[in-house]
């Protein structure tokens, strides 16, 4: 029997009624919280897989698929990065991330769908305005935005990272215009475009009532405490940086590999659960090279987590540009054709990734073995259902 690791599912058995008789829940983060308990468990059925070598017999339980879930990523991200393989071009590729001033977070927390679409919104104008413009670029490009909620320590910070071609097609489409080599656009350019456009379509969401204030940000309702505390994050920093670009396709997809279909925290990071504390594993940037360990309570662990939990139909990965879903074929087939006009193959997926997530499994018994599925298991048990003694949130 293969050894156990600690997940984040445990930590939630181990605390859910102490978690919801603490913390208001939306119906969104109890249905993760359900998913993630029953993932890979009797609740959700299963299959019987035997070696056709020496007769090992193994039960392996369905996923859950949520995209919240740590475990049920991996299937998911393996066809999407296929499906980006033969997408990418052969340029640099730049890695732009937009971020937020802790100020809006609680904002963020009571308005994610209307904040984070507005997020999507201000970045993609951002940054298709600007390598618009004949004094930095003077092209239409295409980019892919993907948003994360969280930070090392699980706490809340949103943020957008952009994966960006170095160049773009002119305006009459004749000719493929390349960026410098290491140098796409001006950070503090895009850091000060970023803020206008993002509060721009923060205070007309506020006047087509399309926010909710409570709690600690009630006072915010009123016109004038809402516009000066607007003015007030004129003022803040607004943090916009641009990595130097990848050397190469495959660097390129090892970078979605890692930041698509992540969630708050992988169970790679937990390392113990004891008497109602869960102890994980943090990166410190300021200071990257010294190892980090948090220590929660499981309910403070449990609440962080699902805090991330998007709203249902919520896309979190979108395209814009010249690669925006309606258009991207025959734009790439444009700028494949002008950057290699000789040269119709495509790329396909590198060995060493498709390797990665190689989905046949062999046997821990024998060498020579493979397991295959023999028998499938119906849902024994029912899903935990977690108690509401406290109100949910709308």
């Amino acid at each position: 029997m293969r050894e156990h690791r600690l997940e984040v599912a445990d930590v939630f058995r181990s605390c859910q009624d102490d978690y919801f008789r603490a913390f208001p829940t939306s119906g969104q983060q109890r249905r993760v919280f359900r998913a993630i308990c029953a993932c890979r468990t009797a609740a959700l059925g299963g299959h019987l897989k035997r070696c056709d070598q020496c007769g090992y017999e193994e039960i392996s339980y369905n996923s859950c698929r949520d995209r919240h879930c740590p475990k049920c990523q991996g299937g998911a991200r393996a066809q999407w990065l296929e499906a980006r393989a033969q997408e990418l071009l052969p340029v640099p590729y730049f890695h732009v991330v937009f971020t937020l001033p802790k100020a809006l977070a609680p904002l963020a927390l009571q308005n994610p769908r209307t904040f984070y679409s507005i997020l999507f919104r201000a970045a993609s104008q951002t940054l298709l305005t600007l390598a618009a413009d004949e004094r930095h670029l003077g092209a239409r490009i295409g980019f892919l935005a993907l948003l994360h909620t969280w930070g090392q320590k699980l706490d809340l910070h949103p943020h957008l990272h952009c994966l960006v071609p170095g160049g773009g097609l002119s305006q009459d489409q004749s000719q493929w215009i390349p960026s410098r080599p290491r140098f796409l656009l001006p950070v503090d350019v895009l850091s000060c475009l970023f803020r206008h456009k993002f509060l721009h379509s923060l205070r007309a969401a506020y006047r087509q009532d399309q926010l909710s204030f409570h709690g600690t940000l009630q006072p915010l309702k009123l016109p004038r405490p809402f516009d000066s505390w607007l003015q007030s994050l004129t003022h803040t920093n607004w943090v916009v940086y641009c990595k130097p670009p990848f050397a190469g396709p495959e660097r390129v997809l090892k970078y979605l590999a890692r930041y698509t279909h992540r969630v708050a925290i992988s169970n790679s990071r937990l390392l113990s659960l004891d008497q109602g504390k869960v102890r994980f594993r943090y990166k410190d940037y300021r200071h990257p090279h010294r190892p980090r360990t948090l220590t929660l309570d499981t309910p403070e662990f449990t609440r962080r987590f699902l805090l991330h939990v998007l709203p249902k139909g919520f896309m979190r990965i979108r395209h814009y540009g010249i690669l925006a879903n309606r258009h991207r074929r025959t734009k790439l087939t444009c700028c494949r054709g002008l950057l290699a006009p000789d040269d119709s193959s495509t790329q396909l997926l590198p060995s060493e990734l498709s390797s990665t997530f190689d989905q046949s499994e062999s046997c821990p018994r024998c060498p020579k073995g493979t397991l295959s599925r023999v028998q499938t298991l119906p849902s024994t048990a029912t899903p935990i259902q977690p108690r509401m003694n406290s109100p949910g949130l709308p």
